[in-house]
């Protein structure tokens, strides 16, 4: 079950990763935007970015079975 969670995880941090990098006008990702643009204001995009890859990277040990 930790693999699937673990690979979902990755899934949406890699997408976020890439819409934030191409700076997507997804529908959804845009909504995400528009939020996230309140607090970061012209950083969004960096923001998404980083975030992206740190939930990638959790995606990624929670897979290996590093968290239960």
């Amino acid at each position: 079950m930790h693999l699937a969670w673990g690979i979902l995880t990755v899934i949406i941090g890699v997408l976020l990763f890439i819409g934030a990098s191409v700076k997507s006008e997804f529908s959804p990702y845009r909504l995400l935007v528009n939020r996230s643009k309140i607090l970061w204001g012209d950083n969004v995009y960096r923001f998404h970015q980083l975030a992206g890859a740190i939930v990638a990277i959790f995606g990624t040990l929670v897979a290996a079975g590093l968290f239960n």
